[in-house]
C-alpha cells in the first residue's frame, strides 16, 4: 500500500541558507500530522532531534514515521567523498535507531554549488553535462556512499535528480543509473524537478527506471513560472523564489498519470509531497490540507 507523507520543505525548511521560513520542528511535525499525513523526513542535520529516542517519541506520539534524510553531497569532486560517507553514514545510523519502519538516505548532488548549472538550471544543454572524468568521479562517489550506508547500517540509498546539481536532465538520470549498480543505489522519482528539469514526460522516466524507483518525491511545477524562468534566464534561486514548484494540481505535471504508474506496477512505498514554501506564499498547513485532498482525489 502506497504511504503519503510530507517534507519540512513544504514548511520552508529548505536546504539552501535564507531560502526559507525558520518554522520550529515541532510545529512543522504537529501540522503535517494535523493535516492528513503520517510520515516526514528528517529535513536539514538538526533541524529536529539528532538525539536517537527522542527523534523517535517526537514522531511516535503524533502517529508519524520517519522515513528518509536528504543528504547532499558534491561528488563530482573526489576529495568530498569520504566527508559525504561520514555524514551519510551518521545520517543513517539515526534513521535505523529513530524510525520504526525501513527509511532511505535520499543522496544528492550539492545542488546550487556549481554557479554555471545554478545560473543554467532549467535550461541544460549536453554539453552542460559532467565529462566523462568527472562522470567517473561522480558515479564512483555515490556508490561508496550508498555501500557504506548498506554496510553500516543496513539501509537503502535512492539518489535525488535536482536542478541547479549535476543530475538534472534525463540524460543524466540515464547516466548516472547506467554507472552505478542497481541493487545499491535507487532512484528518488521526483516529478517537479524531472519535469523542469527537461523530461517531457517524467512518467516515462518512472516507467522506463521503475525497477530503481525506491522513493517518490510528488512535486507540481508551474508552466508559467518555468516560462518565465527560461525567457528572463532567471537562475535556480530566482525560480524557487518566484514559485517554480506550486500546489499539486496547479502545474504541469500529469498527477494522475504518475499514480496511476505507481499504483499500476505495485510501488509499495512512500510518496512523499514537497511543495518550497517560502514566506509571502501563504500557510503552510493550508497548502498541505489542499495538496492532501488533491491525493486524495487521485487515489491516495
Amino acid at each position: 500500500m502506497i504511504r503519503v507523507a510530507n517534507a519540512p520543505c513544504s514548511w520552508g525548511v529548505l536546504e539552501f541558507e535564507g531560502m526559507g521560513e525558520s518554522y520550529p520542528y515541532d510545529r512543522v511535525l504537529d501540522e503535517i500530522a494535523a493535516t492528513g499525513y503520517i510520515g516526514s523526513e528528517l529535513g536539514d542535520w538538526g533541524f529536529m532531534p539528532t538525539e536517537s529516542s527522542r527523534l523517535r517519541e517526537e514522531f511516535d506520539r503524533r502517529g508519524l514515521s520517519l522515513l528518509g534524510a536528504f543528504v547532499p553531497v558534491f561528488m563530482a569532486d573526489a576529495s568530498t567523498h569520504d566527508e559525504g560517507i561520514r555524514i551519510a553514514v551518521r545520517t543513517a545510523r539515526l534513521l535505523a535507531q529513530a524510525s520504526t519502519v525501513s527509511p532511505v538516505i535520499v543522496l544528492a548532488d550539492d545542488n546550487g554549488r556549481d554557479a554555471h548549472r545554478t545560473a543554467q538550471a532549467g535550461r541544460i544543454r549536453r554539453d552542460d553535462s559532467l565529462d566523462e572524468a568527472r562522470w567517473k568521479t561522480f558515479a564512483a562517489g555515490a556508490t561508496a556512499i550508498a555501500r557504506a550506508v548498506k554496510d553500516e547500517t543496513g539501509l537503502r540509498t535512492v539518489f535525488h535528480p535536482h536542478c541547479a546539481g549535476f543530475v538534472e536532465t534525463p540524460w543524466e538520470v540515464d547516466e548516472l543509473l547506467q554507472r552505478t549498480p542497481p541493487d545499491l543505489l535507487g532512484l528518488c522519482f521526483d516529478s517537479g524537478h524531472l519535469l523542469y528539469g527537461g523530461t517531457a514526460d517524467p512518467v516515462e522516466t518512472l516507467r522506463r527506471h521503475r525497477d530503481r524507483v525506491w522513493h517518490v518525491h510528488v512535486k507540481d511545477c508551474s508552466a508559467e513560472v518555468a516560462a518565465r524562468a527560461r525567457a528572463e534566464q532567471w537562475d535556480y534561486f530566482a525560480a524557487v523564489r518566484q514559485g517554480i514548484f506550486c500546489e499539486l494540481g496547479k502545474g504541469a505535471v500529469d498527477l494522475a498519470a504518475v499514480v496511476a504508474a505507481l499504483t499500476g506496477t505495485a510501488y509499495d512505498g512512500w510518496v512523499v509531497v514537497e511543495q518550497d514554501v517560502l514566506p509571502g506564499m501563504g500557510a503552510p498547513a493550508d497548502s498541505a490540507r489542499r495538496n492532501r485532498e488533491v491525493l486524495r482525489t487521485l487515489g491516495l
